[in-house]
């Protein structure tokens, strides 16, 4: 069944007043999501944090199975965290302490800043190597490229699956494939792609994955998850533990948990742990595959419509382009834009050159707009933003 786009709308108060398209930044939460993080929240009050956390067992023990079911993998194999930052951090920085000089890692053009921030520190402080796989034509990354970039010395293959500023979708399926062929560890952050498209952690053949839930998940701020493989877990130790990812066992020695919540750590946000479950949950209601078709009629209407419009660029690449929807404006800086757009209650986002330096300098540009569309958005919002994008223009002559 087609999504209904009234309900949901119904169930989300803020999509009324304003026009939200920056879901690539936080998305707008469900009624049903901020109920859940609301009722743990007064359970906390009347009986104390940890007893409403035990009270809450099976709501949590919820979110788990929930995440799986998303990334259809076991409960066990996924591990609750507080961003895709830690999430992406606890495997990487785990991995990266057994890097020797000359160890290389492979990455993306359009890799996310801190993730290439933290190949670079890895480059600093144990002397591996972070190499780019070229692009194709259309931006996608070329995996002809990535096969003949494969040596003895390439201990990790890192990509991001869909930019923060841009709607590329990059082939993270084939790229699993060569990982696989090659015997390499392999890394996905999914933080983009979570919630606006069907994710197999099986299909992918990812060793690692990473994601938040303020995205296209519509869950709260301050929560993340992170899948690892059962058969993966050697390749990536823990870069940090405490007393819930192991158990001290002797004066000199401790046990690491088994499964992944051994990235865990003890002390974190319940109400909005339980809250992500039931956004996860949400989402899984109406379809990953009807919120993708959705997502993807919209954005290719509003690029269409954008298009038109002489002073616009279209920054998206690929052949395939989800709801991330990226421009520049002739003579405009992004953030100027964006101000403009919140005077009308329209909120849209700003990516800066520093968040992506290589195609940044190759477009010639320091800013650029994001305009990410989601399922509940509607086709007269998206009239209304180019109305009021024609206006900026006008006045820019």
């Amino acid at each position: 069944m087609p999504i209904d786009v009234d309900k949901v709308r119904r169930d989300t108060p803020g999509c009324f007043g304003t026009v939200h398209l920056h879901h690539s930044g936080a998305s707008l939460m469900p009624t049903p999501v901020i109920t859940a993080v609301k009722n743990h929240l007064d359970l906390e009050l009347s009986h104390g944090g940890y007893e409403a956390e035990e009270i809450a067992r099976e709501k949590l023990a919820n979110t788990y199975a929930a995440v799986a079911k998303l990334l259809n993998c076991e409960a066990d194999e996924v591990a609750l965290m507080e961003s895709a930052t830690n999430a992406w951090n606890a495997v990487f920085y785990g991995i990266a302490q057994t890097f020797r000089p000359g160890d290389r890692i492979l990455t993306a053009h359009s890799e996310y800043v801190s993730n290439m921030i933290a190949y670079l520190q890895v480059v600093e402080r144990y002397g591996a190597r972070v190499d780019v796989i070229p692009n194709k034509k259309y931006g996608k990354l070329d995996l002809r490229a990535l096969e003949n970039m494969i040596d003895s010395h390439v201990r990790l293959i890192s990509i991001t699956h869909v930019p923060t500023y841009n709607g590329l979708v990059n082939p993270i399926v084939e790229v699993g494939q060569v990982a696989r062929d090659y015997g390499i560890p392999y890394l996905v952050d999914a933080c983009q792609s979570a919630g606006q498209m069907p994710l197999d952690v099986q299909l992918i053949g990812c060793d690692a994955l990473s994601a938040t839930g303020r995205k296209y998940l519509r869950g709260p701020r301050g929560t993340g998850f992170l899948y690892v493989n059962k058969n993966s877990l050697e390749r990536f130790p823990p870069a940090v533990l405490d007393l819930y990812s192991a158990d001290w066992t002797e004066r000199d020695s401790f046990v690491i948990k088994p499964g992944s919540r051994r990235y865990e750590a003890f002390e974190s946000n319940i109400a909005a742990r339980i809250g992500l479950g039931v956004a996860v949950d949400y989402a899984l209601s109406e379809g990953l595959h009807d919120i993708y078709a959705r997502i993807r009629l919209l954005s290719g209407k509003l690029r269409h419509w954008l298009g038109q419009i002489p002073e616009i660029t279209i920054r998206d690449r690929g052949t395939e382009c989800c709801g991330i929807v990226t421009f520049s404006i002739d003579g405009m800086h992004a953030q100027d834009f964006q101000k403009k757009m919140h005077a009308k209650n329209i909120n849209v986002g700003v990516s800066l050159r520093n968040c992506a330096v290589i195609d940044f300098d190759e477009w010639g540009v320091d800013s650029i707009v994001r305009a990410p569309v989601h399922y509940i958005n509607t086709e007269d919002e998206l009239r209304f933003f180019i109305r009021e994008v024609k206006n900026v223009v006008a006045d820019l002559a």
